[in-house]
């Protein structure tokens, strides 16, 4: 058995982020964007069975930049990813990165009691999670 202490992904994610309703315009969430360090804004849910999206700032740039489209006139439901890949936050981030690593993704909101509590990336878990242990 190893002595290894198990790092969860509630330990090293970012608790700030911005949650942004799917009706905005691109340029709105760029304004009113707070958290910029996170690469991306949650998409809240419109229904208690609704799903959660995310809009990665990548997402922007394909979709919205590089295809010279108006981002005054592009909402974000438009360029989304929805429904979202999300984590729990007792997640050991091990796990996490694999579940990365095999969808192909680079940051995933984190639920807890089916509420976004943080988002967490591979950088998180490298910075955060390798390096701080104890």
């Amino acid at each position: 058995m190893s002595d290894r202490k198990v790092v969860r992904v509630r330990d090293v994610m970012k608790s700030q982020f911005d949650l942004v309703d799917g009706m905005m315009t691109v340029q709105d969430v760029l304004i009113k964007m707070k958290h910029v360090d996170t690469k991306c804004v949650i998409v809240d849910k419109r229904h208690d069975d609704d799903e959660y999206g995310i809009l990665l700032i990548a997402d922007i740039a394909k979709e919205v930049l590089a295809k010279d489209r108006a981002p005054e006139r592009v909402n974000v439901y438009e360029v989304m990813s929805k429904p979202v890949v999300t984590v729990d936050g007792g997640m050991d981030i091990r796990y996490c990165a694999r579940l990365f690593d095999k969808f192909g993704l680079s940051r995933a909101p984190v639920l807890e009691n089916g509420k976004v509590i943080g988002i967490v990336s591979f950088t998180d878990m490298v910075l955060q999670g390798m390096l701080n242990k104890d």
